[in-house]
């Protein structure tokens, strides 16, 4: 299903004040790596939205999960304070793990890897000549 215009406005508002709250909070960089929002994405009726965290580079990426989640009420706190005035209720925070770049990496690596075996036939065919 397409997302509706508020929903839209609703997530950016989101993405905006919690790339702020994760700076200030110190949770961008979690055990050497690097933690950013990927995305927001909000139900229809507003009440419930889901945050997709980039993990560059995270030594234990389930800690910096938990660590996240434990904060997640300190987080919410802090978005309250920001967006009270533009929301009528503050929607249910979820936040998920997004791994596109793990698919991104892997993918990569399999496409790294068909060239090569390519080159390496067209080398054994160049030499049977």
């Amino acid at each position: 299903m397409q997302e509706g215009k508020r929903q839209k406005q609703v997530a950016a508002v989101l993405l905006e004040e919690l790339n702020d709250i994760f700076r200030r909070m110190g949770l961008n960089m979690i055990n050497g790596g690097m933690v950013s929002i990927s995305s927001v994405k909000v139900t229809p009726d507003l009440l419930e939205a889901r945050i997709y965290l980039s993990l560059f580079q995270v030594g234990d990426a389930a800690q910096a999960m938990k660590l996240i989640e434990d904060k997640a009420w300190e987080i919410k706190k802090h978005l309250t304070d920001k967006v009270k005035h533009q929301l009528r209720r503050m929607p249910v925070l979820h936040f998920y793990k997004d791994d596109t770049l793990d698919h991104v990496f892997k993918m990569e690596e399999l496409f790294k890897k068909i060239h090569e075996e390519e080159q390496g036939k067209e080398g054994e065919q160049k030499n049977d000549e």
